[in-house]
C-alpha cells in the first residue's frame, strides 16, 4: 500500500521481509508506529499501535474514524497552496505549532522537503517546504486515505511511550519495535534512553513475549551497529533498505543502507 502518512525512518522497503519473520500471534503491537508500513504489510486482525507523538496518533484516529473529513481538509489546504504558493505552507506550519491541528499535520507531512519530518528542541515542526513540488494531489490521497481507513478500522491507537503502549501484552502476542535509532539522537520526535530501553527488552523476555527490533546497522562504509547485549536476543540479521533519503538530501550522495533486525525467538 502507498503511505498515507509519510514518516521519517519508514520501513516500507523492508516491510515484506520483516513480515515474513513474524511468528503467529493473537495481537500485533507496534509502539513506534509512525507511518505503519510494517503494520500495513502484516494486516493483523487484532492490533495495538502507539507513539508518543500526539498529533500523529490523533491523525491516525481521524483516518480510522473520519476518512472523508481528513481528505476534505487536505484538499482545502492543497488548493490554498496552489493559489498562494509557499507562504501558505509556512502559515499552516505556524498554525500547527500553535494548535497541533491534525489536519495541518497531514498537509505538512505531505508537502515538506522530501517528506522528512523534523521537530526542533521545543517540539515545533520545522521542516521547510519542498519548493519543486506541491505535494500529493487530493484525488490520489483520497483513495489512499480510504484504503488505510479500512485497514486500521479495528486498530487500537494509543498515545504513550513504548512501555505504556504494550503494558497489556501477553505471551500470545508479538511486538514489533522501530524506535529512534541510537545514532540519530535529536533528529526525531522524542528520545529513547538506551539503558532504559534495554531493560524494557529484558522485561519482555521475562514475560515470554516475542519481539522484533529494527535498529542501527550499516550505512555505506560506516558500521553503526549498536552493541545490544547478546543475552537479550537470539538472532541478528541485516536487511537491505535501499538508499539513504537523508544522505541524498543533505549531501546529494547515494548511500546504501542495511539495517539491523533483532529477534528474541
Amino acid at each position: 500500500m502507498l503511505p498515507v502518512i509519510k514518516w521519517s525512518g519508514s520501513k516500507r522497503s523492508q516491510a515484506e521481509t520483516i513480515k515474513s519473520l513474524i511468528p503467529p500471534f493473537a495481537r500485533y503491537f507496534e509502539p513506534f508506529c509512525g507511518g505503519c508500513s510494517v503494520f500495513g504489510a502484516v494486516s493483523p486482525e487484532r492490533s495495538v499501535c502507539g507513539d508518543i507523538c500526539e498529533p500523529l496518533i490523533s491523525l491516525w484516529k481521524e483516518i480510522r474514524d473520519n476518512p472523508e473529513e481528513v481528505s476534505c481538509q487536505y484538499r482545502q489546504r492543497w488548493e490554498r497552496l496552489k493559489e498562494s504558493g509557499s507562504s501558505e505552507y509556512y502559515r499552516i506550519r505556524e498554525n500547527f505549532n500553535k494548535t497541533k491541528c491534525v489536519f495541518d499535520f497531514l498537509f505538512l507531512s505531505r508537502t515538506c522537503v522530501n517528506g522528512l519530518i523534523r521537530f526542533n528542541s521545543k517540539g515545533e515542526f520545522n521542516s521547510p517546504f519542498h519548493i519543486t513540488r506541491d505535494g500529493i494531489k487530493p484525488d490520489t490521497l483520497h483513495k489512499i486515505i480510504l484504503e488505510w481507513s479500512e485497514k486500521v478500522k479495528d486498530t487500537d491507537f494509543r498515545c504513550g511511550n513504548y512501555a505504556e503502549t504494550t503494558q497489556d501484552v501477553t505471551p500470545d502476542d508479538v511486538v514489533y519495535l522501530d524506535p529512534p535509532y541510537f545514532n540519530t539522537k535529536g533528529m526525531y520526535y522524542g528520545k529513547i534512553e538506551f539503558e532504559e530501553f534495554l531493560g524494557y527488552l529484558e522485561s519482555l523476555n521475562k514475560r515470554n513475549v516475542k519481539w522484533l527490533l529494527s535498529y542501527d546497522g550499516i550505512r555505506g562504509k560506516q558500521d553503526n551497529t549498536v552493541g545490544i547485549p547478546k543475552e537479550l536476543f537470539r538472532k541478528h540479521l541485516y536487511i537491505h533498505s535501499g538508499k539513504s533519503g537523508l544522505s541524498r538530501v543533505l549531501n546529494s550522495k547515494d548511500v546504501f543502507v542495511q539495517e539491523s533486525l533483532y529477534t528474541n525467538f
